[in-house]
């Protein structure tokens, strides 16, 4: 209040639920010196309680009194109070009559920041985009441990954002030592991640093994089988076939009393399905009579099998399966040789000749009509390697309160590709393996990052689960309503600003920050490739002789 006479420059005029409406005098005489005025810098709001409430600048307006002077009046969303130098989120109450409005000092916008996370929690990788001196740190065991979405159209930095995030993190160290205890696996889609970590296990189309035999039935159908054929017979016998050959290969004790089914993660030779398949449609049985005249007396009579002929469509696409040299990375020779363990090895970058913190899936020669297929695989071998490893360090120890002290981060890169908002059949499997990550995956030590530029494209059920978000520039209408949907109530008008972020400008919220904020991401160590091509510059350059052979030998690979 005025007490004492003097001129009050700002002071507050009205009160909404989520927001704040302040009258200023003049604009310049507000600001100070130090501190830039702008959407997005912070105010300080003080209350007779001795308390002060924190808000951010939505936006600027004028309005013209009667008299012709002008007032300027600022709108800010509320983010919290500090009392007693402690800072608590919420701050929906304001007492009337108005209150003096001054700009939030540095010193105690970084107290806020600094003093809401503990120092061994604290995780930073970005700074206030309106004060670059101002660093923002997140409570990395909440950010990590509860789901995180990056999105953003392309050229909005969300590559750069990944690399960034994930090269802090195999940095953060407690000791002396080489490699920290952090276990990151990326789905690279756009062969990008493998510049940015150069160290990281790269595992491509050429060197990737995966056990076709470790498919669960409905991965095995979605592969093999035409389900828009609605064949009973083909998913009759190939259910037959698998479970006879995982039978006959099974090497454990009391194989006759256990208990092996179409689900069973025992090891079937695909070759010996497809020969028992290929039989089936052409057997031919023995009445164990003979003909007794004509041309054929004494020869033994013969009636067609059930099945013959009915599989003739499915033995050709089993052979175009077994036999596609693009796929041998999922059904040739090594995937019948590797182990469980290898299968997992791999995967966690265990390699006994070279350990790494991240493992770097190449998918961008993986076929697309087995790209999910293959997410699915891997994303379900990790959420069940999490439940497995928790029952068995329960049982060793049923006082242990950490459920996995070798917990896994899955990077989603576009994952708009294999987990969209779609009922596709195409799509059903990895759809179902990253939803059980987003859903239970938490209680397993397994987490996930989604990233992607056309976040309505992706499955809601994956999406809503996130608890963080980085939400960079978007500027499809559809992506942009979808994320304000999706985002909570009282951020106000703080979102209209996406469209408009620049390169690597984020808005920050979630668990894990203490309050929401517009950030400038940190460069990156190393940055990921780049898809964007500089065709006007390459243009300019003398003309280029194409090398035809090499081009069709590298074709002809596949």
């Amino acid at each position: 209040m005025n007490l004492q006479g003097e001129k009050i420059n700002a002071e507050v005029i009205s009160v909404y639920p989520n927001k704040v409406k302040i009258s200023v005098d003049n604009l310049e005489d507000f600001r100070i010196a130090e501190e830039s005025l702008k959407v997005g810098s912070y105010l300080r709001i003080l209350d007779n309680e001795n308390a002060i409430l924190i808000a951010i600048i939505e936006n600027f307006s004028i309005e013209v009194r009667d008299d012709g002077k002008k007032d300027y009046i600022i709108e800010a969303n509320p983010l919290g109070m500090i009392i007693d130098n402690e800072f608590i989120r919420g701050g929906d109450s304001i007492a009337i009559p108005p209150k003096k409005v001054e700009i939030a000092k540095e010193d105690e916008i970084v107290s806020i920041y600094e003093h809401s996370i503990n120092d061994t929690e604290k995780f930073t990788f970005s700074s206030l985009s309106s004060n670059g001196n101002i660093k923002v740190p997140v409570n990395g065991n909440r950010f990590f441990n509860k789901h995180i979405a990056i999105v953003g159209s392309t050229g909005s930095g969300k590559s750069h954002t990944v690399s960034t995030i994930l090269q802090k993190a195999v940095n953060e160290k407690i000791g002396d030592f080489d490699l920290n205890n952090s276990h990151i696996i990326i789905f690279d889609i756009h062969s990008e991640y493998s510049s940015a970590f150069p160290k990281a296990n790269l595992l491509d189309i050429n060197n990737l093994v995966l056990p076709y035999w470790l498919l669960k039935s409905d991965e095995l159908t979605e592969l093999f089988i035409d389900t828009e054929a609605n064949d009973h017979n083909q998913k009759y016998i190939f259910k037959e076939a698998v479970v006879n050959n995982r039978r006959e290969n099974f090497s454990g004790h009391e194989k006759e009393n256990f208990r092996i089914h179409f689900d069973s993660p025992y090891f079937f030779d695909i070759n010996k399905v497809l020969e028992f398949i290929t039989k089936k449609n052409s057997e031919v049985i023995d009445t164990g009579e003979v003909y007794k005249s004509g041309d054929k007396k004494g020869q033994k009579k013969t009636v067609q099998g059930s099945l013959y002929g009915k599989l003739t469509n499915f033995v050709n696409r089993l052979e175009n399966k077994v036999y596609d040299s693009r796929l041998k990375f999922l059904l040739g020779d090594k995937s019948k040789q590797i182990t469980f363990e290898e299968t997992i090895e791999q995967l966690l970058g265990y390699k006994q000749t070279q350990k790494s913190n991240i493992t770097v899936i190449d998918l961008s020669g993986v076929p697309f009509e087995v790209l999910s297929i293959t997410v699915s695989l891997i994303s379900r071998i990790i959420f069940e390697y999490g439940y497995y490893y928790k029952r068995m360090r329960y049982s060793q120890n049923p006082e242990e309160k950490i459920n996995n002290d070798i917990p896994i981060l899955m990077v989603y890169e576009e994952a708009h590709k294999y987990v969209p908002k779609s009922d596709l059949l195409k799509y059903r499997a990895s759809k179902e393996a990253i939803e059980r990550i987003a859903k239970e995956g938490r209680k397993y030590g397994v987490s996930l990052l989604l990233s992607s530029q056309r976040p309505s494209e992706i499955s809601e059920t994956i999406f809503s689960q996130c608890n963080n978000f980085i939400a960079m520039r978007l500027t499809n209408p559809n992506d942009q309503l979808y994320v304000k949907r999706l985002l909570p109530d009282t951020l106000g008008n703080i979102t209209d600003r996406m469209p408009t972020f620049k390169a690597g400008e984020a808005l920050l919220l979630g668990d894990a920050v203490v309050l929401p904020s517009i950030v400038q991401i940190d460069k990156c160590t190393t940055p990921p490739s780049s898809n964007d091509i500089p065709y006007l510059d390459l243009w300019k350059e003398e003309w280029k002789n194409l090398n035809l052979p090499d081009i069709k030998t590298e074709w002809y690979k596949q």
